[in-house]
């Protein structure tokens, strides 16, 4: 013990189950400000080994929602996406150089991607207005993707593409 403190049994305890406590809020906290990655996919999940035909693999959607991520998630994050489940559920396998996950649309859209690290990555304006985030060396796994749209709590039509081809720069 330290000199001059004296804390009964009971204090100790008491002390060490606050601290769990607190601990257990500041993680709840911090996992609710994320976007929901466990959600059922709005658009379903696609499993992609490497070498994967056709590319690019195209999915149709409307991006966007009614929540915006911000740069506090990962650098780079902006744009309102559906924060209650993703997009898209991409399942990688396999070995690959390099994967690319962008969008094309007429409106300005954001990429946000949870990789199966565990981190957030992000992307605004790549290619004009397009997003695009660049996997080198992918992990195989799951990558929970959201298109968000930049500046409003709108929906607007998208193609989100994986490739592992580099997309023309327009």
């Amino acid at each position: 013990m330290y000199k001059g403190l004296s804390l009964s049994t009971n204090k100790v305890a008491l002390l060490k189950v606050s601290m769990l406590a607190a601990t257990a809020c500041f993680s709840a906290m911090t996992q609710a400000d994320e976007p929901n990655w466990k959600g059922n996919p709005v658009y379903g999940t696609v499993s992609l080994a490497a070498g994967f035909t056709p590319d690019p693999w195209v999915q149709d959607l409307q991006a966007g929602g009614g929540r915006e991520v911000t740069s506090s998630l990962a650098p780079g994050c902006k744009g309102f996406i559906n924060y209650s489940r993703p997009d898209v559920d991409f399942n990688f396998s396999g070995s690959s150089a390099v994967v690319y996950i962008h969008v094309e649309s007429d409106a300005d859209t954001t990429l946000v991607v949870n990789a199966p690290d565990g981190r957030w990555y992000c992307n605004d304006d790549f290619i004009g207005l397009n997003p695009m985030v660049i996997f080198q060396n992918p992990r195989e796994g799951q990558y929970n993707i959201w298109v968000g749209v930049h500046g409003a709590a709108e929906l607007h039509s998208a193609k989100l593409k994986v490739t592992e081809v580099k997309p023309a720069m327009r």
